[in-house]
């Protein structure tokens, strides 16, 4: 695997700062104190149901709740939905993801077939295997779990319908899982989109900005600690973090919701450790600890 970016000192005690729950949990906080060293990944198994980093259980769940009864556990009562990036089969259906829908403030594509690494690793297989390692953790937790889809469908659903799974769910968090596809070189490392106050149309997003933001912030500081990888070089001024008006997801949603793109994957570097199935447990571990921080706050 390859070795993961550094994150600058300030930068890492912030994030780490924000990971461990200083501010209480009433996304408010204090002054963040001063750190001289930077954050390092955490190796030590999750006390709250870590797996080994095998392929995680199929169960199909396209907007269901998953046929695994919720255990009691921190996260008990509370609904995640989670949304893998993208469908295997929408390569096949470019005519029907292609189509325009209605997205609140203007039309855009149903959906894309996502990218791919330069040898051939798609991104629609990679959120599926991330979803399914995020989707045990949660419920070993406590939560109920929904999927928009499980690969279990010809293609889509469209940004709208996965939109619409999360409303109809009333859901306590959804966490679109996604990887970036950005060509230059040296471009590294992980972003959480969050929603911008959108309120035109079909849209209205200002109910959910704050809860989202809190929410990426967790999930933002959770994924250093347990992946050891640096935020963005490339969007987000260093924060991880990036707001978006433009994607029909967030701007359709009405409860708390965060895309996570989880790397580049077209950069070399980024694109080792996407395939890692160690890495992507442990991607799925900064996510499910995020999560769970968010919702017990």
């Amino acid at each position: 695997m390859a070795a993961a970016a550094v994150l600058p000192a300030a930068l890492a005690g912030w994030l780490l700062w924000q990971a461990l729950g200083a501010d209480g949990g009433d996304g408010r906080g204090a002054a963040a104190p001063s750190v001289s060293a930077p954050a390092s990944p955490s190796g030590e198994p999750s006390p709250e149901g870590e797996k080994s980093p095998a392929e995680p259980s199929r169960k199909p769940s396209s907007g269901t709740e998953s046929s695994r009864k919720p255990a009691s556990g921190p996260l008990a009562g509370k609904t995640v939905v989670v949304d893998p990036g993208h469908n295997p089969g929408n390569r096949n259906h470019t005519a029907e993801i292609n189509r325009q829908v209605d997205v609140g403030t203007h039309r855009k594509e149903c959906d894309t077939t996502g990218t791919s690494t330069d040898d051939g690793y798609a991104e629609a297989e990679f959120t599926l295997d991330v979803a399914h390692r995020l989707r045990d953790l949660l419920e070993e937790r406590g939560a109920t779990v929904k999927l928009t889809q499980d690969g279990d469908r010809p293609f889509g659903p469209c940004v709208d319908e996965r939109a619409r799974i999360g409303n109809e769910a009333k859901a306590d968090a959804v966490v679109s899982v996604h990887a970036d596809g950005s060509t230059a070189a040296g471009h590294r490392g992980f972003h959480v989109i969050l929603p911008a106050a959108v309120h035109g149309g079909g849209a209205d997003t200002r109910p959910i900005v704050a809860d989202s933001r809190r929410l990426g912030e967790r999930i933002a500081g959770k994924l250093v600690q347990r992946t050891g990888s640096a935020p963005s070089n490339y969007i987000g001024g260093g924060t991880g973090l990036d707001v978006r008006d433009d994607l029909g997801g967030l701007n359709l949603s009405t409860v708390p919701k965060v895309f996570v793109e989880c790397g580049n994957m077209r950069d070399a570097q980024d694109a080792a450790l996407l395939k890692d199935a160690g890495w992507r447990q442990k991607a799925a571990l900064g996510m499910a600890d995020g999560i769970t921080l968010h919702l017990r706050g």
